[in-house]
């Protein structure tokens, strides 16, 4: 029988991997995930891709998304990055190996270069280009291929998962440390660990894999700044399992098209 567990309570993307995020009403969801969400990376000059982990000062720029294209801001520095980049294709590498990619202009490359103090090129991924999900977590191996994103198209986590981790901490922490595309509230700690298919609005959801946390969850999103071991720390004191910490939980659109709304209802149609 399936039963409502809550309802969305924000929609969140972050266009630019690692950089801050943007809250939305609505969003589409795209089999890639939802629209705009890490469409765009910033890469070292080798082609590796860069995340908060090894440059936290990432955490403080902010992103835009228009019809022209990408807007990112910093410390009253703006730079409207062009819907379409100069060249391409490049080999970018993240995780699990080479992705195709399109590279921005010296002059989009430079701007970022000067605010993080760091060479870097920002790159985007092209319609075509496809980054395959691992056969045993995808819904159609094969087929169901992700953005820029560590591993999956969507993250989920209930308010309530968040509130048990803060009445263990002694200072709490909001729920950007840990960068979901949907939170869901009105659900019990932990709840979302047991859904196996749920369906919000008018998409169904597969929930693949439990999110695996790393050391980006102690950047402290509004300084840019690692805030010491919390609240990783703490998270592996009852969240450890076969060796990682898991914090969330990693979907995949059966039936991408449809758009996800704040106060939708989450909806089970099956649990583990």
């Amino acid at each position: 029988m399936n039963k409502t567990q809550g309802s969305v309570s924000e929609v969140k993307i972050y266009p630019v991997k690692s950089l801050k995020g943007i809250s939305l009403s609505e969003a589409l969801v795209e089999t890639r995930g939802l629209r705009y969400d890490r469409r765009w990376m910033l890469v070292e000059p080798d082609g590796q891709f860069m995340t908060q982990r090894d440059f936290p000062k990432m955490a403080l720029i902010e992103t835009s998304v228009n019809g022209k294209g990408l807007v990112v801001r910093f410390d009253g520095r703006e730079l409207a990055v062009p819907a379409e980049a100069e060249k391409g294709p490049v080999e970018v590498g993240i995780w699990e190996g080479p992705v195709a990619a399109a590279m921005f202009s010296d002059e989009v490359n430079r701007w970022f270069s000067d605010v993080l103090d760091v060479e870097c090129r920002l790159v985007t991924m092209p319609k075509e280009s496809r980054r395959l999900l691992p056969a045993e977590f995808a819904v159609r191996p094969g087929e169901d291929h992700v953005s820029f994103a560590d591993g999956y198209p969507l993250l989920l986590i209930g308010e309530g998962s968040l509130a048990e981790l803060n009445s263990r901490l002694e200072t709490p922490v909001p729920m950007n440390r840990f960068r979901p595309n949907l939170v869901v509230s009105g659900s019990e700690p932990f709840a979302e660990d047991t859904w196996k298919k749920i369906r919000v609005g008018e998409t169904i959801f597969q929930l693949v894999k439990p999110c695996a946390r790393c050391v980006l969850t102690t950047v402290d999103q509004a300084t840019g700044i690692k805030d010491g071991k919390e609240p990783l720390r703490t998270l592996a004191s009852f969240r450890t399992f076969d060796n990682k910490v898991l914090f969330g939980e990693n979907l995949i659109a059966e039936n991408p098209g449809g758009t996800v709304r704040v106060g939708d209802e989450v909806e089970v149609l099956e649990s583990r």
